[in-house]
């Protein structure tokens, strides 16, 4: 953990400006969101595994849900 307790365990978080997310609330909230996300895809990766899918076509599902992610933000 740095001096300002940010932990980089995933990224430097960057705004579309280029300039970094540096408070510590919203840098440990993306943390712990991304420590629980990549527990349940390893639950449904070896759930699928279990269920004789191959690993191949598990990775290539998951990969096919974030590809599906939109911005809800975004001015269209």
């Amino acid at each position: 953990m740095s001096a300002c307790g940010n932990e980089a365990r995933y990224a430097i978080w960057t705004r579309a400006d280029g300039s970094v997310v540096s408070c510590t609330e919203k840098v440990k909230v993306m943390n712990e969101n991304l420590d629980e996300l990549s527990q349940m895809l390893q639950d449904a990766f070896e759930d699928g595994l279990l269920m004789e899918v191959t690993p191949e076509q598990m990775k290539d599902v998951l990969h096919k849900l974030v590809d599906g992610l939109y911005d809800p933000w975004d001015a269209r």
